[in-house]
């Protein structure tokens, strides 16, 4: 009787899943065909940038290997593959000194499920304040940044099959105007027991709401009258934006494991709403599951990318016997925008 509950069990999960794929591929082509110029077309590009050295030195190929807290950001299914409670911190140097830093938590809560709760914070140096009249600065500085907050809940719903989600809070400022949004993550990862558990997932990120800047400096005085004496003061109503839709869909295996050695392969394929398709794939090497060394392919086959080769390395140091520190460091090649380096920190408990 067990055994017949848990076939009729496993189809109706499979079929689930069957379906969440059809959503993706039949979203995926609603997109292609709806939207003809897609670069420059949504908000809240924050939500673009990777998190996590381990993700990023792997190529971002990060969709089916997304086993540890970082999963939060690339496919909330794969937070229920946790076993202990996690902390994380990750800092990203970008281009024209853009910092981002992403923080979260983790907590393991067994048949329940798990759940987390990230922030991430973009941010650059202060500007001057510029005009037509005054070309050189008015001496006012500005600022422009961005912050997401996250909620996350995870299961596995089988021994092979985890389902998991984000609820976003997304705030974007530019001096005196800012823009609110929200968004959700879907995301699944499923495991066939060949070569050395074939890893299949997909997910959907940042479905949400439109983005409209609203603010001080929408303000605008019109004279009326006659005499041009009369002021009127009106606020200008700009353009909504959507949020970077993204469809994954990625198959990672360990294809090679020997006595303390593993040898970890990822591909993802990535459809964006605002720009074209593009593949992403990375390797792992670990040794003794302490010492990890990674590289990968960023963005392959996208129109006019900047990006393209990733390396990175990392290490897990046991503290105590249920206690383990991480450190990951990654490098991205961004073509004539020089490179970014990820570090990540996180404690395992």
């Amino acid at each position: 009787m067990k055994t017949n509950n848990f076939r009729l069990i496993s189809g109706v999960i499979m079929k689930i899943y069957k379906i969440f794929l059809s959503i993706i591929f039949i979203g995926s082509a609603i997109i292609v065909n709806a939207q003809t110029v897609k670069t420059g077309t949504t908000a809240a590009q924050v939500l673009k940038i990777g998190v996590g050295g381990r993700a990023v030195g792997m190529g971002s190929a990060y969709t089916a290997v997304a086993d540890d807290i970082s999963a939060m950001y690339w496919n909330a299914g794969g937070l229920a593959s946790l076993k202990s409670n996690e902390a994380y911190f990750n800092h990203t140097s970008l281009y024209a000194d853009i910092g981002f830093d992403y923080a979260s938590f983790a907590a393991n809560l067994g048949e329940f499920g798990t759940i987390g709760a990230s922030v991430s914070v973009l941010s650059v140096d202060e500007m001057p304040v510029r005009t037509i009249e005054k070309p050189e600065g008015t001496g006012e500085l500005f600022d422009v940044g961005s912050m997401v907050i996250g909620l996350s809940y995870a299961r596995s719903l089988t021994d092979n099959f985890s389902i998991g989600f984000n609820a976003k809070y997304i705030r974007e400022s530019i001096y005196n105007m800012s823009a609110v949004g929200f968004a959700v993550d879907v995301g699944t990862i499923y495991r066939i027991p060949v070569l050395n558990e074939l890893r299949i997932a997909a997910s959907i990120s940042n479905f949400g709401t439109k983005m409209r800047l609203e603010g001080r400096d929408a303000l605008v005085i019109t004279h009326s009258g006659a005499s041009g004496d009369n002021l009127i003061n009106s606020n200008l109503e700009l353009d909504e934006f959507d949020l970077p839709l993204l469809f994954r869909f990625g198959l990672s295996s360990d294809i090679i494991k020997f006595g303390d050695s593993r040898l970890t392969l990822a591909v993802d394929a990535v459809h964006p709403n605002d720009h074209t398709e593009y593949l992403n794939s990375g390797a792992e090497f670990a040794w003794n599951e302490t010492v990890f060394l990674r590289g990968g392919w960023n963005a392959l086959f996208e129109k006019d990318s900047e990006k393209g080769l990733t390396l990175g390395i990392g290490f897990n140091y046991r503290l105590a016997d249920y206690v383990t520190f991480v450190l990951d460091y990654a490098y991205e090649d961004y073509g004539r925008l020089t490179e970014a380096h990820f570090f990540s920190a996180g404690i395992k408990f």
